[in-house]
């Protein structure tokens, strides 16, 4: 298996017998994983890092959530702040100020999303899968 015409890809990924994905988990205390996303999707805030994928999982527990998406912007000292976009079920209502309580919570206070911004959809490929790179151009 090589990445086409990436033969310096093909290396990095590619390994003997191993395949370094790129995905990251967390080792519980059970001795199971949990999936935290990718490792070129990790926020670092605050200097620690902090997983779209968790604060995405998250938000989704809210009831009034369809769907969201999560990506790091700069603030005005050029630091990373977690940003959130999400999708209302049909009928339902939340305001920032309650999904951020929500958030916080649940997880520790650095990972909450300082922004959250409500779409009617999001940017998506073909496949339904999340096109972020469309949210990040949005905020460059």
């Amino acid at each position: 298996m090589y990445y086409w015409e990436n033969v310096a890809k093909s290396r990095e990924t590619f390994q003997g017998a191993w395949v370094k994905s790129g995905d990251k988990y967390v080792r519980n205390a059970d001795g199971t994983y949990t999936y935290a996303g990718r490792s070129d999707d990790m926020l670092k805030v605050s200097g620690i890092y902090v997983s779209p994928f968790e604060v995405e999982a998250t938000l989704v527990q809210h009831t009034a959530i369809l769907e969201a998406a999560v990506i790091g912007v700069p603030d005005a000292n050029g630091l990373t702040r977690v940003k959130a976009y999400v999708v209302l079920k049909d009928g339902a209502t939340a305001t920032s100020e309650e999904l951020q309580a929500f958030v916080k919570e649940r997880l520790a206070p650095y990972k909450y999303p300082r922004q959250i911004e409500f779409l009617d959809e999001l940017p998506k490929t073909a496949t339904g899968k999340i096109q972020r790179f469309r949210l990040r151009a949005a905020n460059a």
